[in-house]
């Protein structure tokens, strides 16, 4: 049954976060197939595309849309409760931005991101290939970076297959569309609800081109 209560459309992310949010998964998809396939240019050239864009999201969440902010969505444990024990209820999610559970699943992706990333970069094989950053460390360093780097994919791969089931569990349970607005960044919210506060474009060119000079720096040294 449709939600009886008036609704507005309006904007809740920008294309900053939209644009890097589908980058990162495609980017994901094309790191884990190209490194069971051997293909370690590609991996190599994903790997780097990832970091940058994940080094962005990081420092959007500090400076940039009020929804894309970690203070606007990383909570107290009482309001993950609130917001796990909201999965039950069969109303409309008509918050903006991420809910509370859903924020710190953010938070733990980008965290595992920018491990799995940063673990690369000091990644020795002993046979092929070697991140840029391996010969600067002890080998026992860059031998746990390269453990880590094997196996941190598949945590990452549980923690997107939980954040699909939540989607699905949002669009079930409570009749919520979250893949909508992440693609064209509106949602229908009830009138009196005030819209988010949107980031400097220039800013986040900004911050972007920085990351990716950084992340090109580093691939340099190696």
């Amino acid at each position: 049954m449709p939600d009886p209560s008036p609704t507005r459309i309006v904007p809740i992310w920008d294309p900053w976060v939209r644009v890097v949010h589908w980058a990162i998964v495609v980017l994901f998809a094309v790191s884990v197939a190209s490194g069971l396939a051997h293909r370690l240019d590609l991996h190599f050239a994903s790997g780097y595309a990832l970091l940058a864009l994940v080094l962005f999201r990081i420092a959007w969440g500090i400076v940039g849309s009020e929804t894309a902010r970690f203070r606007s969505f990383l909570r107290g444990p009482r309001a993950v409760l609130d917001s796990l024990a909201g999965f039950l209820k069969r109303t409309p999610d008509h918050s903006p931005g991420h809910s509370a559970a859903g924020g710190w699943s953010v938070a733990a992706l980008l965290l595992l991101l920018l491990a799995q990333a940063g673990t690369g970069l000091f990644a020795d094989d002993a046979i092929f290939t070697r991140g840029p950053l391996a010969r600067l460390v002890p080998p026992a360093v860059s031998d746990t970076a390269t453990w880590l780097h094997l196996r941190l994919w598949m945590a990452l791969a549980a923690m997107v297959a939980l954040h699909v089931l939540a989607v699905a569990l949002y669009a079930l349970l409570r009749r919520t569309d979250l893949i909508g607005p992440m693609i064209t960044g509106r949602k229908r919210l009830p009138p009196g609800t005030r819209p988010p506060t949107m980031g400097s474009p220039w800013l986040a060119a900004a911050l972007m081109i920085a990351a990716a000079a950084a992340v090109w720096g580093i691939s340099r040294l190696g």
